[in-house]
């Protein structure tokens, strides 16, 4: 049997499991047990197709037998597939925290019992796009994300997350009406949208329409991958929806973007005729996200803009059009999927342990949580670029690409990569000094929890504790525990895949510089699709 045919379980797997699990809404632990059976099988299938690509190279399946152009392709290389199990990976950790949380504030029966079968419905789209063919199954990936990720974004129905919820809405359906223009116009100027086909079409028409065509699709990208200056809509959207929806948002979806931008940019519009454009993009974002997320005393909204601003390390990466500067862009997009995801999490954590997420408001979780300062520290320098950390290596093989490219731009974007990292660790820094190392007492206004905490030690969880309005103190407590191990466990196993990044680098740097050399070549994918010797 061909593993490569597999590929279709990707999506089908978790659109079944959300069937299924909208069918036992009313039964909380058989659908938790559905969801994370489902996930856990789509994981597994997702590492068969990416050992088959790593050995047996990129692969075509046509789904209904319909041969490409015509008819639905789904494409495995080495890139999607790393990108599949990543994605599944940290989805299934959250979806695991998710479930435990849920556990914890006995809150199962009530109508967040539509989170699971919306979140599978989520994965299914992340993994339709990933393994899109052509630019309209591309485009119902995308809003197969929009659909079920204004769902988890709003739940609960509060005014913050409804306000949240429609401005991502409305950004998201410009980017996609966007997208939709110029998939018209391409089809219209081509006669095809198949990615394959359209890497031979696109060079035969008029220069000027190919550029119109190229600057369209990067500014729908754009948007989804949250780049400057179309990344405005991000830090005030992503921090109002629960913890898990947070991690689960800010790990995966706009990397979705990233794909995109790189799959067109390498597949569809080879060379380099807007790099130096690439170039100044990744570096406003850098520095402008930065400087956003040091101006934060709110985590979230801090990790909100590191967020931003990382994602220009990977647009700088593909600017520089090497199989160096690709390869580190792949692997580091790896590496922030895992790390971002993990601090989302722990702030999760934070906000649990400590009643609150702003820095102001906190003070001595270390003494109080040793395990929380831990779970904090290591993804912290991973995302600030410490030796041996992946993000060391990461942005240590961005560098090393923009040094050999050796261009003013590319110098002046290794320059703002260093200060960004510089500022990066200030940042978290900050986080630490605060949260973490300083006395509960010396907060500028200190929550009632950390302050009984520190009086008794008793724990008192955030969803059932009662404050007396006239003395600030607790009027009842309970002693349960904040930190549940089904919440703890899924983090510590996505800190642990973040390290396992920096032990496996040799590899896994191997995996994507082979990545890196397929797209660029583009004849593997090519000949994949439409055959053998079809490719120039």
């Amino acid at each position: 049997m061909n593993i490569s045919n597999l590929a279709p379980l990707a999506v089908v797997l978790p659109f079944l499991g959300a069937a299924i699990a909208f069918v036992l809404i009313r039964h909380s632990r058989s659908q938790r047990a559905v969801s994370i059976s489902t996930l856990s099988l789509t994981l597994l299938v997702e590492l068969f197709l990416l050992f088959n690509a790593a050995g047996h190279g990129t692969t075509a399946v046509f789904i209904g037998g319909w041969p490409a152009p015509f008819g639905i392709t789904m494409v495995v290389d080495q890139f999607s597939a790393l990108m599949l199990v990543v994605s599944s990976a940290v989805s299934l950790a959250v979806l695991i925290y998710a479930t435990g949380q849920g556990m914890a504030d006995g809150d199962e029966d009530g109508p967040i019992s539509i989170f699971h079968p919306t979140y599978l419905i989520l994965v299914a789209g992340v993994s339709n796009a990933f393994l899109s063919g052509d630019l309209f199954n591309l485009y119902v990936g995308f809003e197969i994300l929009l659909t079920a990720s204004y769902v988890l974004m709003t739940l609960g129905g509060t005014s913050p997350r409804i306000r949240a919820g429609v401005t991502y809405v409305v950004v998201s359906v410009v980017s996609s009406l966007l997208f939709l223009i110029a998939i018209a116009m391409i089809y219209a100027a081509t006669g095809t949208i198949n990615m394959a086909d359209l890497s031979l079409k696109l060079a035969e028409i008029d220069p000027a329409t190919q550029l119109m065509l190229h600057l369209m699709l990067l500014v729908a990208f754009g948007i989804k991958a949250a780049v400057f200056p179309l990344s405005f809509w991000l830090p005030d959207s992503y921090p109002t929806a629960p913890a898990p929806v947070t991690a689960v948002f800010a790990g995966l979806l706009t990397k979705v973007g990233v794909y995109a931008m790189v799959r067109t940019e390498t597949l569809l519009f080879p060379g380099d005729r807007i790099n130096t454009l690439l170039m100044i993009v990744a570096l406003l974002t850098m520095i402008v996200g930065i400087l956003g997320a040091l101006a934060q005393s709110d985590i979230k909204r801090m990790l909100s803009f590191t967020l931003v601003s990382h994602i220009g390390f990977m647009v700088f990466g593909l600017a520089i059009s090497t199989v160096i500067g690709l390869g580190a862009a792949v692997y580091y997009v790896a590496h922030h999927i895992i790390v971002q995801t993990s601090l989302f999490l722990v702030t999760g954590l934070i906000e649990r342990r400590g009643g609150t997420a702003n820095m102001d408001r906190l003070g001595g979780l270390a003494k109080l949580s040793p395990i929380l300062g831990v779970l904090f520290f290591i993804p912290a320098m991973n995302l600030a670029g410490i030796p041996p950390f992946s993000g060391f290596l990461g942005k240590l093989g961005l560098l090393q690409a923009g040094v050999e490219l050796g261009t003013p731009v590319a110098y002046l974007l290794v320059g703002a990569s260093v200060l960004t990292s510089l500022i990066t660790l200030l940042t978290i820094a900050r986080v630490w000094n605060r949260a973490f190392w300083r006395r509960p007492e010396d907060a500028t206004h200190p929550d009632p929890i950390l302050m009984a905490s520190k009086e008794d030690g008793t724990a008192v969880r955030t969803s059932r504790h009662v404050i007396s309005r006239s003395s600030g103190r607790f009027a009842g407590r309970a002693a349960v525990n904040l930190l549940p191990r089904t919440m703890v466990g899924p983090t510590i196993g996505l800190v642990a895949m973040g390290v396992s990044l920096t032990l496996l680098a040799g590899p896994l740097f191997s995996l994507s510089d082979q990545a890196a050399q397929e797209m660029l070549e583009r004849t593997p994918y090519i000949d994949a699709v439409l055959g053998e010797g079809t490719a120039p």
